[in-house]
């Protein structure tokens, strides 16, 4: 069912609450260095692991696929690496992203007065979404390096969309494999990409092996990440001078992503405050990285304003990796291509179910993020669709942001922390991550409109039979 929000009276949104006058704040400037949040971490990241030799990669691994300057920073402990003014120039195209206190969705929710909710809306840019915050970045140093082309996967089109107007600011061409069914479901994402100069396939598709045998087993095959990483990295090994670049999940790319958190920081000072409790969405980790961790870098290093601040990645109840995945080192891609990387996964055969995130249809979720978990230092949590679009529905009818799929789940997150508040009587400043708008997904908010929209929980005997395949579970660890 439609959220009761979409019928609810106008002249009752917002009744007994006084607005406030301080509704957002851009008033900061763009980052100078991304914030490595490996500086702080009080045990070291397990390192990924040759997938034949099974011993720690070394660079010369990772050189068939990226630039020698991204392996750097993948490996880098240093705190701050800086941001090239060539960089720099064509983010401040628009950032800094402003900070906005949610006060009409707050009366809306008839929340008390010190029950706060501010979001960090990260749509203004080219692509729509958080993502092109690290593909800027990825092709310049890629061009730096002299590579002749890009390949890529991408699942909702956020990602491949960001790659091919970056790849545009540089001259260099770009392919994309996207998951076929979010490229079914949302074909003006293509239209964005081909508008950009570069090419998109649906994944899988009859340009690679992988693909080809994907079709034959099933032909009718939804797509995965997974399918569409091994594409896109067979399509860069087989070109012989193309490079591969990802979007998620590896630590460069999250640390790219920490301009948001930084400005947050700055901004949230300009309102007096400092969040009791982050939240992102989690599908690969990027977006949950890029606000939360330059907080939790502060408060590793005891210098959080509030030192019991705490932090929640919200993801698909219908590809749980964080909450039900194992922790272990598994393939990063359907095909066993990639080096294996210690993470919370649910295997690399894992086929989730056709839901409306297509950015968070991947089945394991990034090292690092895996490890801060187990540490203890980030919580997890689980959410239905149906329940993410309910909250997703309500925001936009209080703040004029139509959120993406994917960013529903963090609002969801955020409404969930804010009753808990409420219901508690303690005061409460939430801060999420609004990663990208909705406008190319309107296929999914047309299926919720109707009440069609369907929840999924992927069965533990299913769960079980995909986990039996994780090199991680039978034997191979480091140390």
């Amino acid at each position: 069912m439609a959220s009761t929000v979409l019928r609810r009276s106008p002249k009752k949104l917002f009744a007994g609450r006084a607005l406030s006058t301080a509704k957002a704040v851009t008033g900061t400037s763009l980052p100078k260095s991304w914030y490595n949040i490996q500086a702080d971490l009080p045990v070291p990241l397990p390192p990924p692991l040759h997938p034949g030799e099974l011993r720690p990669c070394t660079a010369e691994d990772f050189a068939p696929l990226f630039p020698e300057s991204l392996i750097a920073q993948e490996v880098s402990t240093e705190r701050y690496l800086d941001i090239p003014e060539e960089v720099r120039e064509v983010l401040n195209l628009w950032r800094p992203t402003p900070l906005i206190r949610a006060s009409r969705w707050e009366k809306i929710l008839g929340l008390p007065e010190n029950v706060k909710i501010f979001y960090k809306y990260e749509g203004g840019s080219p692509s729509g979404s958080h993502k092109t915050n690290t593909a800027v970045p990825q092709v310049y140093y890629n061009k730096q390096a002299g590579t002749k082309k890009i390949t890529t996967e991408t699942g909702a089109g956020q990602w491949g969309s960001a790659l091919a107007w970056s790849g545009g600011q540089f001259g260099l061409p770009i392919e994309v494999y996207q998951v076929k069914v979010s490229y079914e479901q949302k074909p003006y994402r293509k239209a964005f990409i081909e508008a950009c100069g570069a090419d998109i396939f649906p994944s899988p598709s009859i340009r690679t092996t992988v693909g080809t045998k994907a079709l034959e087993q099933d032909p009718k095959c939804p797509g995965s990440l997974g399918i569409a990483i091994s594409e896109a990295i067979e399509a860069c090994v087989s070109s012989g001078e193309a490079k591969y670049a990802l979007g998620s999940v590896l630590s460069h790319v999250l640390m790219h992503q920490t301009v948001i958190g930084q400005e947050a920081l700055e901004q949230l000072s300009h309102f007096g405050e400092y969040p009791d409790v982050v939240v992102g969405c989690t599908g690969g980790g990027s977006n949950f990285a890029g606000i939360a961790f330059p907080f939790l870098g502060q408060k590793l290093r005891a210098e959080a304003e509030k030192p019991e601040i705490r932090f929640v990645a919200v993801e698909p109840a219908a590809c749980p990796s964080l909450t039900r995945g194992a922790y272990a080192y598994d393939f990063g891609d359907t095909a066993k291509l990639t080096p294996l990387l210690k993470a919370h996964t649910l295997g690399s055969g894992f086929m989730p179910p056709s839901v409306h995130s297509g950015g968070l249809r991947y089945h394991a979720m990034a090292p690092l993020i895996s490890h801060l978990k187990e540490l203890g230092t980030i919580e997890a949590e689980a959410v239905q669709q149906t329940a993410a679009f309910d909250a997703g529905s309500s925001f936009f009818r209080a703040e004029g942001i139509l959120p993406a799929p994917e960013a529903t789940h963090a609002i969801e997150g955020a409404l969930q922390e804010a009753r808990a508040a409420a219901k508690s009587g303690q005061p409460c400043v939430i801060l999420f991550n609004m990663c990208g708008h909705g406008h190319f997904d309107m296929f999914a908010w047309e299926k919720y409109a109707k009440g069609e929209m369907e929840d999924f929980e992927f069965p533990e005997k299913e769960l079980q039979e995909a986990l039996k395949t994780v090199p991680g579970l039978n034997g191979v660890n480091w140390p």
